[in-house]
């Protein structure tokens, strides 16, 4: 797994720091950072579309989770994984019950059920790739989900009773994505709504 983390590029010289130092530096960062197996990482900004997509699935997920005891945060959360070290704060993430934080910082929560990622140029294969592989040692983790900000293109991972992840895609407006752990349904046009994003 030494190269798994192959983006974003490092943000510091140094070649190793604890997971103490990465957190003392964060609370002082006026940006976010990753870490994994010592290294630090700089996250990008988001653009435009990806804002509005992130509001819009925000809002359509506090909307159908009003009262249940499964509920919706966004992207400063930031989410620790034991199993592999990665500190990590992705665009939205769904965690059923009480939020459990991790053994290294109170601030940091454990144990998601849905993680949401919404894919830029410069993150769609890292998204893809080596996060999704360390996103799988979560072990409650039940479905991702990434949203791709350039088209419209949602692909849904699963977890199967099985234990396989199987990909269902959804390609065009008239779609209705489904989040099966949550028993939720939301419209794709609704989740692209006012990205001026051609059909």
């Amino acid at each position: 797994m030494d190269n798994i983390l192959n983006e974003p590029a490092p943000a510091y010289q140094k070649a190793f720091y604890t997971m103490s130092e990465y957190l003392e530096m964060e609370k002082a960062s006026d940006t976010k950072h990753e870490f994994f197996q010592g290294g630090v990482f700089a996250l990008a900004g988001a653009g435009r579309r990806h804002n509005v997509i992130s509001k819009n699935m925000s809002g359509e997920l506090y909307t159908a989770l009003k009262g249940k005891s499964c509920q919706p945060y966004g992207s400063d959360l930031r989410i620790h994984i034991p199993e592999n070290t990665l500190f990590t704060y992705p665009d939205i993430s769904v965690i059923c019950g009480e939020i459990t934080a991790s053994k290294e910082d109170e601030d940091t929560a454990v144990l998601p059920t849905v993680l949401i990622e919404i894919l830029s140029p410069s993150t769609k294969n890292y998204d893809r790739g080596g996060k999704f592989k360390l996103y799988r040692d979560i072990p409650t983790l039940k479905e991702y989900i990434l949203i791709d900000s350039e088209s419209i293109n949602i692909e849904c991972f699963r977890l199967n009773a099985g234990g396989h992840w199987e990909l269902e895609e959804y390609k065009t407006p008239e779609n209705t994505l489904t989040i099966e752990s949550l028993n939720v349904s939301i419209n794709i046009r609704d989740i692209y709504n006012g990205t001026q994003m051609p059909a």
